[in-house]
């Protein structure tokens, strides 16, 4: 079976104040403003034209997550997919003029998804101005859902992800795309919405930084720095001045071989003795970090 979905693509996210967040993603992460119109700003870690879209709104919420197709025909695919397994077509454009294919849809349990060809993208735009940390791209998401399985078998059925670990209650699920990171995304039960965004760092020296600038602006670490054992990414995790929680990560582990690959069952899930079991060095995650709720706007 062929992944349509490739690749993180972006995140909107609708806010009510632009810019303080932009501030947050300029100083601290290192992002770059490339696009800036009455109610969005755009911002990139690379040569991408869009990573994260802040979008001006009278609340705080996730508004809608992009996953990466490489073919306009892949995007056609999962089109043509969305009915069969239970969710809505919302549109057949593409959500950003810097996109050429997209289909965005809606599921039941309160998601807004859109499948889209890749972003415009100058490769030799990579490096840019900052004093911010300075990540590479864009490169997971971990979302909360009411009901875990049924948005696994959606994002199964119409973007042709996988599955690449699990708890063994399916509290917590990791499925990954084209790409074989381990995962593009997480699945979390809960009230649908966001747990985090994250962005891959260039190195070890990336976390030093970001807990200096995060104390030059008044903030601190959430969690971290860790590495976790789902992955076997090192991460630091903060939040931003929206309220959403944001991911440092590297070093995410890759499937190279889909043939031979057993999505692993994480069976032991008493606490505290499954520590372990997340993060390899032994740092339980906070109970604001296992609580963090960031929210999806009401889909009408």
């Amino acid at each position: 079976m062929t992944f349509i979905v490739h690749a993180v693509g972006h995140i909107a996210i609708n806010t009510t104040n632009v810019p303080a967040v932009v501030k947050d993603a300029t100083e601290i992460l290192g992002l770059h403003v490339t696009h800036r119109s009455p109610g969005e700003t755009w911002l990139s870690s690379n040569g991408r034209t869009a990573e994260l879209v802040l979008r001006e709104a009278s609340e705080n919420a996730t508004y809608r997550i992009g996953l990466e197709a490489l073919t306009a025909d892949a995007v056609r695919q999962a089109a043509s997919r969305v009915e069969a397994a239970g969710c809505r077509v919302e549109s057949v454009r593409p959500s950003l003029p810097c996109i050429a294919e997209g289909v965005t849809f809606t599921t039941p349990e309160g998601f807004r998804f859109e499948i889209h060809t890749p972003i415009k993208d100058n490769i030799n735009g990579r490096r840019h101005a900052t004093t911010g940390v300075g990540p590479l791209r864009m490169d997971h998401m971990n979302i909360i859902t009411p009901d875990p399985i049924a948005t696994r078998a959606q994002l199964e059925h119409i973007g042709r992800m996988r599955l690449s670990e699990r708890m063994a209650d399916d509290s917590l699920s990791w499925m990954y795309g084209g790409n074989r990171q381990h995962h593009l995304l997480g699945l979390v039960r809960g009230t649908v919405g966001l747990h985090h965004y994250s962005f891959e760092m260039p190195g070890a020296a990336s976390y030093f930084k970001l807990g200096d600038l995060l104390d030059r602006a008044e903030k601190q670490l959430l969690w971290g720095p860790g590495r976790h054992r789902p992955g076997d990414n090192i991460y630091s995790y903060y939040t931003d001045a929206s309220g959403a929680m944001v991911e440092c990560s590297s070093e995410m582990a890759l499937i190279s071989d889909d043939a031979t690959y057993e999505a692993n069952v994480i069976t032991n899930l008493a606490r505290p003795g499954n520590v372990r079991a997340m993060n390899v060095w032994g740092t339980p995650a906070p109970l604001e970090w296992r609580q963090y709720h960031f929210p999806f706007t009401k889909i009408g």
